[in-house]
């Protein structure tokens, strides 16, 4: 069973002098010599080294106090998530699913095996607690596949304790620095060595800055693809927003697609977009009935207990459903069907030869504004649209389809910021409003359909439904308010995009 650490530490350039006198360390009160433990590390990746290329580390250890499988994650520069796994002597399929969406088909080999005499010291405070561990690792790397040769070099390493304040590490490299170490210039060891044993070759030419409407667009398609494989690990493990991430960033790379169909041909990217929309309904299946269910049960928390007649808050769970702790077997199994990794590398054929249009090479001044003010005149039909039909069922079609134009403009204006500036980043921010707005109608509509079908049941059941009616018409006023509200805000929002 894999388990996660939040590993926070940093790496320096060492010499024969070994490790300075930390004992003047600002809340150090000892510092206590744990002996030499030999390490014994493989590091698998594929033969083009994709989660190498994604700052992702697979390891097979043994030695030390932590033998096993390791899976490291980046969080940010120093901080690492590593999910770790008993040893045994292949890949635990649990950590083969988390890299699933960068390996895909491909083989995971042996590319680097480093071997390190670890000499490891305790930094205590005065109560005798761990605040860090600090270690002198004597490296050898050999090169297994991909590259020839090996690499020996020795490091600092200082590692956090668990819990600790991060500030003390700034405290630790302050004295080392003053005692002439210097941070190390490699990420890792693993990187280290594959940069130090690996083929010569041209340097990959850097990316450069869009500068054609093509250029802007693919950059936030990129964008999106990369979103998608970075959250597929995220999802599996059940992380909080994960799912909805991964789900928004599936519609935004669809709507890119039908915002800027003169600069993308649409007769390839329309399929595309019909496995994203498959995707995003996928995420979707848990997470709008948990998002709803949140919703009513929050709602009759509000109500005193004296009007609520019968089981009200056990219907709900039922009808919610039992969550498991983790992903639901159904959604790990669409991340590992044939479909979902078919798209993924689809995604990534489309963003190395794009199926650009005319438009494509001229200036994003002119094919952009005009694709965003051509989403925001629908958006305007629609909401117009709304405001003069009565309330009711037609009224809340058109309003939930306003919202899903007003999304689209949304990402269209997201899309065209970096090259049109200001204006774009108001209309971004205005139609995040309205789409809040909006978005609460319809919570509202939906709320108000399922507590129709649990009244219904509860019925069949001779329970009363008093106060499935009571938060039918609670549900009703919150759409009315938002009825009430949009004419003004919505005044509000033309004149802040006229700038366009």
């Amino acid at each position: 069973m894999a388990d996660t650490k939040r590993e926070i530490e940093r790496k320096y350039e060492s010499d024969e002098s070994g490790l300075p006198d930390l004992t003047g360390v600002a809340g150090v009160e000892a510092v206590v010599d744990k002996g030499v433990a030999q390490l014994d590390a493989t590091y698998y990746d594929t033969v083009d080294e994709r989660l190498a290329a994604s700052s992702l580390t697979l390891r097979r250890r043994i030695g030390g106090s932590d033998a096993g499988w390791h899976l490291k994650f980046p969080v940010s520069p120093g901080v690492r998530d590593e999910i770790r796994a008993p040893l045994s002597d292949t890949l635990p399929d649990e950590l083969a699913a988390l890299v699933r969406s960068r390996v895909r088909d491909a083989e995971l080999l042996p590319v680097v095996r480093l071997r390190s005499d670890r000499d490891v010291r305790d930094l205590l405070d005065a109560e005798g607690r761990l605040l860090a561990e600090v270690s002198v690792d004597a490296v050898h790397a050999e090169r297994l596949s991909g590259g020839t040769g090996d690499v020996q070099w020795t490091e600092i390493e200082v590692e956090l304790a668990d819990g600790g304040d991060p500030v003390f590490l700034d405290k630790v490299e302050k004295r080392l620095r003053k005692a002439g170490v210097r941070p190390s210039k490699s990420a890792s060891k693993l990187a280290r060595a594959l940069a130090e044993t690996a083929p010569k070759k041209p340097d990959p030419a850097p990316l450069e800055d869009p500068v054609t409407a093509g250029d802007h667009v693919l950059a936030y398609v990129r964008i999106q693809r990369d979103a998608i494989v970075e959250l597929d690990p995220a999802v599996r493990q059940d992380v909080e927003d994960s799912v909805h991430s991964m789900r928004v960033a599936t519609r935004r790379m669809r709507s890119t697609f039908k915002s800027y169909g003169t600069v993308l041909d649409r007769s390839v990217t329309d399929p595309i977009g019909d496995e994203l929309k498959w995707l995003a309904g996928e995420l979707g299946v848990d997470r709008d009935r948990e998002v709803l269910n949140e919703r009513l049960t929050a709602a009759l928390d509000e109500v005193p207990q004296a009007l609520v007649n019968g089981p009200i808050a056990e219907r709900l769970a039922m009808w919610a459903g039992e969550r498991p702790g983790g992903a639901s077997d159904r959604l790990i199994g669409v991340l590992d069907s044939r479909r979902y990794l078919t798209l993924l590398d689809t995604l990534d054929a489309l963003i190395a030869d794009p199926p650009v249009l005319k438009a494509a090479g001229q200036k994003p001044e002119k094919v952009l504004s005009k694709a965003v003010r051509k989403d925001f005149g629908k958006v305007t039909g629609l909401v117009e649209q709304a405001l003069d039909l009565e309330p009711g069922t037609d009224r809340d079609v058109a309003v939930h389809e306003a919202r899903k134009k007003t999304k689209r403009t949304r990402y269209a204006a997201e899309a065209a910021h970096p090259a049109l500036g200001k204006p774009t980043k108001d209309l971004v921010k205005s139609m995040k409003a309205l789409q809040n707005l909006l978005g609460e109608h319809q919570d509202s509509v939906m709320a108000r359909g399922t507590l129709r079908e649990l009244s219904a049941v509860a019925h069949v059941a001779g329970e009363s439904a008093f106060t499935y009616g009571l938060l039918y018409g609670r549900e009703e006023q919150r759409a009315a308010a938002v009825e009430a509200e949009l004419p003004g805000f919505w005044d509000g929002v033309k004149d802040g995009a006229s700038a366009l």
